[in-house]
């Protein structure tokens, strides 16, 4: 990607590539889909600890568009259309 300044807390420094961003977007929801493949037979609780189900039977929610929506702006005193 780039060559960035890296280093702990100022105490060294050196020079590193820099990898492609993956926090967001769609290379996040791939990295996210990945994850869960690794970890699809472990278990996680649910319904304040009393119950458990499988990582991998858990299912995504496609996103839904947002087209049309009112959004607040300010203190909430002002609203846009998203278009």
């Amino acid at each position: 990607m780039g060559i960035v300044r890296v280093g702990g807390r100022g105490t060294t420094r050196r020079v590193s590539e820099k990898e492609k961003d993956n926090w967001a977007g769609a290379a996040y929801k791939k990295r996210q889909e990945e994850l869960k493949e690794k970890s699809k037979d472990k278990y996680i609780t649910v319904g304040r600890g009393t119950g458990k189900i499988k990582f991998g039977d858990i299912q995504s929610t496609p996103l839904k568009s947002t087209k049309g929506v009112w959004v607040s702006s300010g203190r909430g005193t002002g609203r846009r259309k998203l278009t």
